[in-house]
C-alpha cells in the first residue's frame, strides 16, 4: 500500500524569498559572502524585488564590515530601483518587542540609527544628510493598536518620501540563523514567520514607497528536527565510507564534514517508509507530527544576545551610511 500524506493544511514557516524561488536574476560572491537578487512575481510571497545575503559569520571584524559593505551596496541598488534620491526624506520603522530578544532586532536598531528631522527644523541640516524620523511601534499584544494603523497615522501626520521597516525573520534551515540578510521592496506582514498575521505594511496600504530589511533569528523546532534527521544520514554516509579507514582514527570529532549523501537504499534500511520520503514531505511530516500537540515551538541560538547586537549594529550603521552620504 502507498504511504500517503495530507500536506494541504500545513507549510514551512518562512519568510525568506530563496525557499520559494530558484531563478534568481543576480548571483555573485564577495569575500565569502553570497548575494543574490531575485525578482517575484508569483503569489508565494508579496511581489517585488529581493536580495538575500548569505555570509557564515559577523563576530569577526574582517567579516562584520565585509558584510556591511555588500549590505551597503544592496540597499543603494533597492533605492535606485524604487527612485529614491539622496534628498527624500526617510520614516525608519523597527518592528518587534524589545523584551524578546528574538524579536527584538528592529527595536536594537532604531537605538543606532541616527534622526536629523530636529536639526533641519532648524534649518542647519547639513548638505549629505536627508531629513529621518524613526519610531519603534511595539507589537499588538502589547499597545492592542495594529502595527499598520499606527505607522499610518504617524506618516500621514510627517509625510516621509519612503519608509524602511526592520524586522526579525523566520528561515526554514537551521544553518541560516543570523546568517542572512534579506532586503526588499515589497512589504511586509508583521508575525507572518511565526504564524501571527497582522495587517500588511507595503505601498498599498501605507501609500508611500516601504523598504524592508531583515534577519531570520528564528526556526521551527520541526525545522530542528528534519535537520537532526538529514545529518544522521549523513553521519551514517560519513561512516559507511570511512570508519574503516585508518587515516580517520586520528580526525578529532569536532573536526569531521560531512560531505557524503546517504543512498536510497540505506536511507529505507534506517528509517523504513519514512526512508522514502522526499525532504519537503518529510519536512511536512515532522511539522504533522509536532503541531497538534503544541510541540512545534520557534527556537533560536544561544548567543542570540550577542547576535542580535552584533546585527543591530551593523543594520543601523549601514541605514546612516546609505541615507546620509555625509555619515562617518
Amino acid at each position: 500500500m502507498k504511504h500517503e500524506i495530507d500536506l494541504k493544511n500545513y507549510e514551512i514557516r518562512t519568510d525568506l524569498i530563496d525557499f520559494y524561488l530558484n531563478n534568481c536574476i543576480y548571483n555573485n560572491n564577495y569575500k565569502n559572502i553570497n548575494i543574490k537578487r531575485y525578482y517575484n512575481d508569483s503569489n508565494k510571497m508579496n511581489k517585488g524585488n529581493y536580495t538575500v545575503i548569505s555570509y557564515d559569520d559577523i563576530t569577526d571584524t574582517d567579516n562584520y564590515y565585509n558584510v556591511c559593505d555588500v549590505l551597503i551596496k544592496e540597499l543603494n541598488y533597492i533605492l535606485k530601483k524604487n527612485n529614491i534620491n539622496e534628498k527624500d526624506s526617510c520614516l525608519i520603522v523597527g518592528l518587534g518587542n524589545n523584551e524578546s530578544t528574538p524579536d527584538s532586532l528592529g527595536p536594537k536598531t532604531i537605538e543606532n540609527v541616527i534622526v536629523t528631522n530636529p536639526i533641519y527644523e532648524l534649518n542647519e541640516l547639513d548638505e549629505g544628510f536627508r531629513r529621518t524620523y524613526k519610531i519603534i511601534p511595539n507589537v499588538y499584544a502589547n499597545t492592542g493598536i495594529e502595527t499598520m494603523e499606527y505607522i499610518k497615522s504617524i506618516t500621514n501626520t510627517i509625510n516621509p518620501d519612503f519608509i524602511i521597516i526592520i524586522d526579525a525573520l523566520a528561515s526554514e534551515s537551521t544553518e541560516r540563523i543570523n546568517k542572512t540578510i534579506q532586503i526588499s521592496d515589497c512589504g511586509i506582514s508583521p508575525g507572518s514567520g511565526v504564524g501571527n498575521n497582522r495587517m500588511e505594511l507595503s505601498k498599498k496600504t501605507l501609500g508611500k514607497k516601504v523598504i524592508v530589511i531583515g534577519i531570520p533569528t528564528v526556526v521551527d523546532a520541526s525545522i530542528i528536527a528534519f535537520d537532526t534527521i538529514n545529518y544522521l544520514y549523513k553521519n551514517y554516509a560519513y561512516n559507511k565510507k570511512n570508519l574503516k579507514n585508518p587515516k580517520n582514527r586520528f580526525i578529532l570529532y569536532n573536526n569531521i564534514t560531512y560531505n557524503e549523501e546517504i543512498d536510497s537504499i540505506s536511507k529505507e534500511n534506517l528509517f523504513g517508509i519514512i526512508g522514502k520520503l522526499d525532504n519537503n514531505e518529510l519536512k511536512q511530516l515532522v511539522y504533522e507530527v509536532l503541531s497538534p500537540v503544541g510541540l512545534n515551538t520557534m527556537v533560536t541560538t544561544k548567543e542570540i544576545d550577542f547576535m542580535i547586537k552584533k546585527e543591530s549594529e551593523l543594520l543601523g550603521y549601514a541605514i546612516n551610511k546609505v541615507l546620509h552620504k555625509k555619515y562617518r
